[in-house]
């Protein structure tokens, strides 16, 4: 009898992410070419068992004979597959509680006792179902990787481009990559060219290469089309080694004990030697049959995969599809955890964070210019462009004329001004607050992007892959649960990894790490604990494989990621996986607690069978009673209770949520206004001094208000209480004062472009700019993620 989560010839329970209906075993072809469902191996055989012991049931009222003979058959028919399933175990030098169900079987025939025989038949039976439903297909699917790789490639044969099977590229060949299309081949670059690398580094800004960089087989062409000169074969190049390395790490992966089968390990033993010491100081059969009835190890066969198939459920409907028991049952004992950074515990797409403009120019005009230019390119960087005008309420300029430069940025005509958003010139001359701009870039270890108006410089844009505002919490509630060591383990820089392991209080940072790198990361945290991977792209595919238990980001993460994984978060949260991790420990512990009352009370029926207390008939009865015992603990597994914020808080938190978006750009004036003080002599400081002013009294105070009396109140029972808000209710009443501040500040100065002590000022304009981010920001981890649904 296969467990909880049926193995694969590697032993692990690894899965399809999401079962396609009417697809796997028990299916077939329709006539119209769809599928339809047939009843599984394991339906058909509880049907034909009980059938029959139901048969006999009505035949005994005609005498024992027919009863018998159809009680038998029912033995039979469980005996049979079971002896296979036993035989299949000890091929591989495994044995379990299988085996004992087959002696209890056999022995039932032996004796005579058909009615106990079909009552444990049943029971077999019904367990071989309970775990069917929680396996799914066996193997580590690598379709998504391998459907990814390109077949075709395109040479340049003199003046003709010619298209061909990419395995006939060789070194030397020039390969032409047009845009969008993966990278067939390592090679080195004719001309220069922009490169989505994520599916290798997991980095998500693109990269610029310059001629004769070397490119690797795998990334995405995200600019114009380029030349480059194939350096290897396609076999030989980047992307079929990532592949390799998947199939290697699946191929190798250790099996996992069931835990029904690691109880069974010493139980069995304990039910046979209790057997024949009664059958050797009796003489009895009888009665070493009646201990291998009492002793059959139902709760092991029904109780456990009660217990993980309930574990499985309820995970599921907190958007975590785990494939197959066994995989629960390692996520419940992990100790280790190795993350990936992009797109895991950060959002996996480039923001704009910040804008700083030249005097003269406000940020309404820059985030139009650049948005109007923007919305034309298919850049990565351009997306996140027009999402900043979008939230900040901005309609993209009307331009013409928009052209790519690879490596450069887009160029367009705005009201008969050349527009450039992208890089500036190395040898432009530049002026002091862009000088600025580029030092707060590099302290916030941010990208630039900068918005020229003929070929002047008039605002940067700061871009960076946010933090996800769930992932603090995530951390802390992996903590609690008993995740002793989490790792970082990235393709990005060391600088940006630091930062963000910093923020989460990560206990090891591993960057600039290749897929070969993450694999040997991961078998090497493997040997202080039960390990499990977290990731999402592609090129995090072969560590999942190679962890004990693989958990893939299904939302926006790559395919072959969520195929190659154990587990897969089907939304786009990374708290789902403390809720994952919290549910396979309770599923586990109430196993172990089903499997050891029901063992105890077992080897008591042992005892009383040995003593003659209990015939078999009997002590199949009596077996019956321990595992409605240990079922009806089992199913607790389903229950356990979640604190989770009622229909109106929910819909506070996203209204709240939303509005924290809203505002982005009120806060980012704040520390615009400060900057334009500290500059002295700008003479736009007074009047931006004075409309961020207005801003924060017409729209961020009343939102502040809202909070305090609609927000946190609906609250009170999901945190615990009043006393949870309190701080974050003195963050609102020190905003407000600050306010205040700036107010009496303006209403007693005439014009603060000319005040010649601005000490207060400043210190209360970033003061406030530093509480606003700080108050924002725990807002939208402590609270705004408790919302049961993605806003």
């Amino acid at each position: 009898m296969l467990g909880p989560g049926s193995e694969g010839p590697a032993g692990r329970a690894v899965l399809l992410c999401r079962p396609v209906p009417g697809s796997g075993e028990g299916s077939v072809m329709g006539a119209t070419g769809g599928r339809r469902r047939l009843p599984s191996g394991e339906t058909a055989l509880l049907v034909v068992v009980a059938a029959l012991v139901a048969a006999g049931g009505v035949a005994r009222v005609a005498g024992p004979v027919p009863a018998a003979v159809l009680w038998a058959a029912a033995d039979v028919v469980a005996l049979v597959p079971t002896v296979v399933w036993v035989v299949a175990d000890l091929r591989v030098r495994r044995y379990g509680a299988d085996l004992l169900a087959v002696l209890a079987l056999g022995g039932t025939l032996a004796v005579g006792e058909f009615l106990a025989g079909a009552v444990i038949a049943v029971m077999v039976a019904t367990g071989r179902l309970l775990e069917a439903a929680a396996r799914r297909r066996a193997g580590r699917d690598l379709s998504a990787l391998l459907e990814r790789a390109p077949g075709q490639a395109h040479l340049r044969r003199g003046e003709d481009v010619e298209t061909v099977p990419v395995g006939l590229v060789r070194p030397g060949d020039r390969v032409v990559v047009l845009p969008g299309e993966v990278v067939p081949v390592d090679g080195a670059l004719v001309v220069d060219g922009t490169f989505d690398e994520s599916a290798l580094t997991g980095e998500a800004v693109p990269v610029t290469r310059r001629a004769p960089e070397p490119v690797r087989s795998g990334v995405v062409n995200a600019g114009a089309a380029v030349d480059l000169t194939a350096t290897a074969t396609a076999g030989d190049s980047t992307y079929a080694g990532v592949v390799a390395l998947a199939r290697q790490a699946a191929a190798s992966s250790a099996p996992v004990a069931r835990l029904a089968d690691r109880i069974a390990v010493w139980f069995l033993p304990a039910a046979l030697l209790v057997a024949g010491l009664a059958w050797a100081f009796t003489g009895d059969p009888e009665r070493a049959v009646a201990v291998l009835v009492t002793a059959t190890p139902c709760p092991l066969l029904l109780a456990v995969p009660i217990a993980v198939t309930g574990g499985m459920s309820r995970a599921s409907r907190a958007g975590v599809v785990v494939k197959g028991g066994a995989a629960l049952e390692l996520l419940g004992r992990v100790s280790t955890l190795v993350m990936d950074k992009t797109g895991t515990v950060t959002e996996g797409r480039p923001e704009v964070v910040d804008l700083v403009c030249a005097p003269g120019t406000t940020r309404e005009e820059a985030l139009a210019l650049a948005a109007g230019v923007e919305r034309y390119s298919p850049h990565v960087l351009a997306s996140a462009v027009v999402r900043a005008a979008e939230r900040a309420g901005v309609r993209p300029a009307n331009a013409h004329g928009v052209t790519e430069e690879p490596g450069r940025g887009a160029r367009g005509d705005v009201d008969g001004r050349t527009v450039h958003v992208g890089r500036l010139p190395s040898a432009a001359p530049q002026p002091d607050w862009a000088r600025d701009a580029a030092r707060r870039a590099h302290l916030d270890l941010a990208g630039v992007i900068w918005v020229s108006r003929d070929d002047e410089p008039v605002a940067a844009l700061l871009v960076r892959d946010r933090i996800r505002t769930d992932a603090a919490r995530t951390m802390r509630r992996l903590r609690a649960a008993g995740v002793r060591r989490v790792v970082l383990l990235t393709g990005d820089r060391v600088d940006n990894a630091v930062e963000v392991a910093g923020m989460l209080g990560i206990d090891e940072v591993h960057a600039n790490a290749t897929p070969a790198d993450k694999i040997a990361l991961v078998r090497a945290a493997r040997s202080g604990g039960t390990t499990a991977m977290v990731g999402d792209g592609i090129n995090d595919a072969p560590a999942l494989a190679a962890a004990d238990v693989g958990v893939a980001l299904g939302s926006r993460g790559s395919t072959a990621a969520a195929q190659a994984a154990d587990a897969v978060i089907l939304d786009d949260r990374i708290d789902r996986l403390a809720d994952a991790v919290d549910t396979a420990r309770r599923a586990r512990r109430v196993a172990l607690q089903s499997a050891g009352l029901g063992t105890v009370l077992s080897l008591l029926a042992m005892l009383a069978a040995a003593g003659g207390f209990l015939v078999p008939v009997a002590g199949a009865l009596v077996q019956e009673a321990i595992d409605l015992a240990v079922i009806a603990n089992a199913l607790r597994a389903l229950g356990g209770r979640t604190r989770r914020p009622h229909a109106e808080a929910d819909r506070l938190l996203h209204r709240f949520a939303h509005e924290h978006e809203e505002l982005l750009q009120v806060r980012a004036m704040v520390r615009q206004a400060a900057d334009a003080v500290a500059r002295g002599g700008d003479p736009d400081a007074d009047a931006l001094v004075r409309r961020t002013h207005r801003l924060l009294t017409e729209r961020l105070l009343p939102h502040e208000r809202a909070e305090e009396t609609t927000l946190y109140p609906a609250l009170t029972e999901v945190l615990g209480g009043a006393e949870a808000t309190l701080t974050m209710s003195r963050g609102h009443a020190e905003i407000e004062r600050l306010v205040r501040r700036l107010g009496r500040h303006l209403a007693t100065s005439p014009d603060i472009g000319r005040l010649d002590r601005t000490g207060d000022l400043l210190a209360t304009l970033y003061g406030l700019d530093a509480i606003l981010t700080l108050h924002f920001a725990q807002e939208e981890e402590a609270y705004f993620t408790l919302a049961t649904t993605p806003g």
